[in-house]
């Protein structure tokens, strides 16, 4: 089980909800992808409203509009283990916004695998 303490990386993925990779969620590929490279951890979140580039305004609000909301992936991890992901993320987000700021874990536990 990996844990991070201190200083570290906060790689913050913003797609829209419909974006898909070979007829998979894009977020969905994210996280596997963080998975299988061995990240600490990642969580997806579920925007309600939200534009981006193209300023278009998409709500849970308005049925016509709730098609594409706007999705998070956060992932924490070394700055030199989010480095390292870094090119995965970029050839797979086409359209979004993608950010990495440094923070510090305080603390980072994980539950026991069940014998």
């Amino acid at each position: 089980m990996t844990t991070l303490q201190g200083p570290a990386q906060r790689l913050t993925i913003i797609v829209g909800e419909s974006d898909t990779v070979e007829h998979r969620p894009l977020y969905t590929e994210i996280v596997h992808r963080a998975h299988a490279a061995g990240l600490a951890g990642a969580t997806v979140l579920r925007g309600i409203e939200g534009f981006g580039a193209s300023q278009q305004i998409h709500t849970s609000r308005l049925l016509s509009l709730s098609e594409d909301l706007p999705v998070s992936i956060v992932i924490v991890d070394a700055e030199e283990r989010i480095s390292a992901f870094l090119p995965e993320v970029e050839e797979l987000v086409t359209e979004g916004l993608v950010m990495v700021d440094d923070v510090r874990v305080v603390r980072h536990v994980g539950r026991r695998p069940a014998p």
